[in-house]
């Protein structure tokens, strides 16, 4: 009998870097006036009740702010995306995130990363960072190749890391033939994907996560980084 395939999944933002992708995002189309200012508040009080842990749709905000890509040609969007990475993101990717991806790897595990993020960006981190696979948030794309302000399937978020990683792993090893050995994850969303990992740690945790660790007893890292 072989030994089950080992996975060390990351999640990506306030994770694997420093801050939020998508936040990021959205001041840099608001800065570039992508956005409009009725759409930059209705995201904002979006960001307010999930702070709250109020319920809110993860689909419909990634919509608002794909509102600036509708029916612009996918490979235009995405090189905006991967520029995007490279100028604001790059430089906060954590350094102890990547020394922690590298000894999983020596260990034998497959690195991967789940995040809400969007696909292009997390794509992106993958080529020069230590991770092998990512699962991350995609948007529709038309026949004719242009964005849609629908997101192809669910936003990576939450419960649906751990749904969607299933559903790669089965689908790439086999039902039974592989198995969660570490997961990281900073926020309370993460608690599924945590749960079902053999070794779960909390990465520099928000106020949420702390009461989660006290009940938990998670180990935490602090991977916090100064990023000037």
């Amino acid at each position: 009998m072989t030994d089950k395939v080992r996975l060390a999944v990351f999640d990506f933002d306030d994770t694997s870097i420093e801050g939020s992708s998508p936040s990021w995002l959205v001041n840099r189309l608001i800065f570039e006036h992508k956005i409009s200012p009725i759409t930059s508040l209705k995201i904002g009080f979006w960001g307010i009740a999930y702070k709250w842990h109020l319920p809110q749709s993860e689909a419909w905000v990634r919509g608002q702010v794909f509102k600036a890509f509708e029916g612009m040609p996918k490979e235009v969007v995405d090189s905006y995306l991967v520029s995007f990475y490279d100028k604001i993101i790059a430089k906060r990717f954590r350094a102890k995130a990547d020394e922690e991806m590298r000894k999983r790897a020596e260990e034998g595990c497959i690195v991967v990363v789940v995040s809400a993020s969007f696909e292009p960006i997390v794509m992106r981190a993958m080529e020069s960072h230590p991770f092998q696979v990512q699962i991350s948030t995609r948007m529709k794309v038309k026949p004719d190749g242009t964005y849609t302000r629908e997101v192809d399937g669910k936003p990576i978020e939450g419960a649906e890391k751990l749904v969607a990683l299933k559903h790669w792993a089965d689908g790439r090893f086999g039902e039974g033939k592989w198995e969660l050995t570490y997961a990281y994850g900073d926020h309370h969303s993460d608690r599924p994907l945590l749960e079902a990992a053999k070794h779960p740690f909390v990465v520099t945790p928000n106020t949420g996560m702390k009461h989660i660790v006290k009940e938990t007893g998670w180990p935490v890292l602090d991977w916090e980084m100064d990023v000037s």
